[in-house]
């Protein structure tokens, strides 16, 4: 069988990236302030020595303002910075982005387009001779598999290749702290895992702190020792990604990670009754009306005559799991479930379903 060129690279041996001294950053009641729009307020977090960091949020939410006042490539309006306990920002205080040893990696990759790859990476190694530079930015390409595209420019490499490029320029320095503002958003879905994987695989071996910004809740959970969820300017919730996913701190966090069915019942005795049956609301006053968060994968079929009865208006093949369309009496708007692939399931049938308990969540409703 013929052994594609993407085939021979991944089996080709790559060196070990160097390994470096891991800081902390913490953030002291940090604000920004961008003419009369607060972009930040009040934020207090400290990304721990050696661990990966996930700073999640929707778009515009201060994520990558956040991340370029961490590299000191913009300074805050108040509040304070420090990496491994000395302070970098301040009032009184501000330590220049090269001063940092922090690396940065972009979405767009920011390569040197007149550069070659080699030229890319020793790039800001200015602290060694012209001989040492280059022996440093070959090591970090061998690791990176690219040692034999060190003469090509950017424009001659794949996006992947390029990606990776941009990793081997932020690890040669051998950084403390290495912050990426989501590198893998412009890879195809097949291509951003491998990419992922490769460069987080990379990040452990240098011991290096990682701090990754991303939109993407399944991103984050799925690299992230700790993620810290961002909305409008502030930390609303930080915690790991098993936390943060079975104990949002509120709708909107339980709402970012996955997609819900959305009840609404009065509290009664410590529970509610909804057309599912009824539901324990132990958060929520006696009286007081419920938001009740179903997650589709919490309704599953049950024996007849058990849970409720519901239509069945429509199946949908998703892989490892089928996504049900189901109407139930009571509710004006249809709600939906996943259960695995080898259940037959047939639309236009009625069916009886049940709803696990480990897959609700109940606030008060606002």
């Amino acid at each position: 069988m013929a052994t594609t060129a993407a085939q021979h690279d991944e089996a080709k041996p790559r060196g070990r990236a160097g390994a470096t001294f891991a800081g902390s950053i913490s953030f002291e009641n940090v604000g920004f302030q961008a003419g009369a729009v607060h972009v930040l307020t009040d934020i207090s977090l400290t990304f721990e020595a050696g661990k990966i960091s996930c700073l999640l949020g929707p778009s515009g939410c201060g994520k990558t303002t956040l991340l370029r006042l961490a590299a000191g490539v913009a300074r805050p309006t108040r509040g304070r910075i420090l990496i491994e306990g000395q302070e970098v920002a301040g009032p009184t205080r501000f330590v220049a982005p090269e001063e940092r040893n922090v690396g940065l990696m972009f979405q767009d990759y920011a390569l040197f387009p007149h550069l070659t790859v080699l030229q890319n990476v020793c790039f800001g190694l200015t602290a060694l001779s012209a001989a040492e530079a280059k022996v440093a930015a070959l090591n970090a390409l061998e690791r990176v598999g690219l040692t034999e595209m060190a003469n090509r420019f950017p424009n001659r490499l794949s996006g992947g290749e390029q990606q990776r490029v941009a990793l081997a320029r932020a690890i040669v320095p051998r950084p403390q702290v290495i912050l990426m503002d989501e590198p893998f958003s412009g890879l195809d879905q097949r291509l951003r895992e491998q990419v992922r994987a490769d460069t987080l695989a990379i990040i452990q071996e240098t011991r290096a702190t990682a701090v990754l910004v991303t939109h993407d809740p399944m991103e984050a959970a799925e690299v992230a020792d700790r993620i810290f969820l961002m909305r409008a300017g502030t930390l609303v919730q930080q915690g790991s990604p098993r936390e943060l996913y079975n104990s949002p701190v509120d709708q909107g966090a339980a709402e970012f990670f996955t997609r819900h069915n959305q009840l609404f019942g009065t509290c009664r005795n410590g529970r509610v009754e909804t057309p599912l049956g009824m539901i324990t609301s132990k958060n929520v006053p006696e009286g007081s009306e419920a938001s009740i968060l179903v997650k589709p994968g919490a309704i599953a079929l049950a024996n007849a005559g058990q849970g409720f009865a519901a239509f069945i208006r429509d199946v949908r093949f998703l892989g490892d799991m089928q996504r049900l369309n189901l109407i139930v009496e009571g509710l004006e708007a249809p709600i939906f479930a996943e259960i695995g692939k080898g259940v037959t399931v047939i639309p236009g049938t009625v069916r009886n379903f049940t709803v696990r308990p480990a897959g609700v969540i109940v606030f008060t409703s606002c």
